[in-house]
């Protein structure tokens, strides 16, 4: 029995190790084009974190297609669901959401109970329109987020989700932090940005996800609400 523990011990004291997919072996700045270049080609991804900007903090959760995105983002204490199929660009939000003052001009309305838990159409000439839908598009989105700023430099390995990574360093970590997987497809899996503007882990990258048009008694027109609140 020793001489079979002995044995096996011995076996796996051998085996090789896992191979990567190389970018281990890449200067710090290729390896961060890499990541970018995979980030634009996949399909999907799941994107959930915090960031940081003039305009306040937002916490995200939002699944990222070429279709469109949906997904939840809250600020200032309050919380909306955000559906965009192409151009056809929806809000949802409790009453609570819809009486705050943490929310852009042209969506407030009275009486806020009807759009209570309703899908608010936001129509692509609406000044909203471009800067909600933004939470909402792939690559709008991942462009502005995986950004680094200052001299590259490679750290340490490490794992997240049982993933292994490497580290890109911008700025001595200042200027923001990508950890790049290295097995498979190089997609970036956390995103520290620079100025401690946020937190963001990128996962189920190229995984498909259900984008469903709401029904239309679910559905308010906030143009026509304001145009006639009595109806």
């Amino acid at each position: 029995m020793v001489v079979a523990l002995t044995a096996l011990t011995a076996c796996g004291a051998d085996e090789p190790e896992p191979e990567t997919n190389g970018v281990d072996e890449l200067p710090a700045a290729e390896i961060e084009e890499r990541a970018r270049a995979a980030a634009a080609e996949a399909s999907s991804v799941r994107l959930s974190g915090t960031v940081i900007t003039e305009a306040g903090t937002f916490r995200l959760d939002v699944r990222l297609g070429d279709e469109g995105g949906v997904g939840e983002v809250s600020t200032e204490g309050t919380t909306f669901e955000l559906l965009r199929i192409g151009e056809d660009l929806y809000i949802k939000a409790d009453q609570a959401f819809w009486e705050s003052e943490g929310i852009p001009d042209e969506l407030e309305t009275d009486p806020t109970e009807k759009l209570d838990s309703k899908y608010v159409r936001v129509v692509p000439d609406d000044p909203a329109y471009e800067q909600l839908s933004g939470f909402t598009d792939k690559n709008t989105l991942l462009d502005g987020l995986l950004t680094l700023d200052g001299e590259r430099a490679i750290g340490e390995e490490g794992e997240i989700d049982g993933s292994p990574t490497i580290r890109v360093e911008a700025g001595g970590g200042a200027g923001g932090v990508i950890e790049v997987a290295l097995m498979g497809t190089p997609y970036p899996l956390r995103l520290e940005r620079g100025g401690a503007a946020g937190q963001l882990t990128l996962d189920d990258w190229g995984e498909e996800f259900s984008l469903n048009e709401p029904k239309e008694d679910e559905i308010v027109d906030y143009g026509d609400a304001l145009i006639n609140p009595d109806e």
